[in-house]
């Protein structure tokens, strides 16, 4: 009876061992954090913190770049409001530049200044 509880318990020492080699993975092993424990992943570590870097670095850049697309927009809609706001301005000035609005302004201003009577010409060397 003895000999058959040693036998029962060597062979149960055994089928642990078995279990804890990293052959079978249980959902208690994983949350256990026996999985950091095996072979496999000690052997790849490098690998694992390389492709975790890549990761980060995807995704930072993939950030950026969004930040980026998103000030462009930004200035693109200031850029045509600027132009729209110099486009504005220069055609005011071009109606306030108009010879029959100078001579207008002129008039009501009481001004001693005239309107040419001779036409402009030329000084040639």
């Amino acid at each position: 009876m003895e000999e058959q509880n040693i036998i029962n318990e060597t062979s149960k020492g055994q089928k642990q061992k078995k279990n804890t080699s990293g052959k079978g993975m249980s959902l208690k092993s994983i949350l256990g954090g026996d999985i950091l424990a095996n072979d496999f992943l000690k052997r790849q570590t490098k690998l694992l913190i390389l492709i975790m870097i890549l990761t980060i670095f995807y995704i930072s850049n993939r950030y950026s770049c969004q930040q980026e697309m998103i000030e462009i927009d930004k200035l693109k809609k200031d850029l045509t409001d600027i132009k729209y706001d110099a486009l504005t301005r220069s055609s005011e000035l071009m109606e306030k530049s108009r010879q029959s609005r100078i001579e207008e302004y002129i008039s009501t201003q009481q001004s001693e200044l005239q309107t040419a009577t001779n036409p402009p010409y030329l000084i040639k060397k």
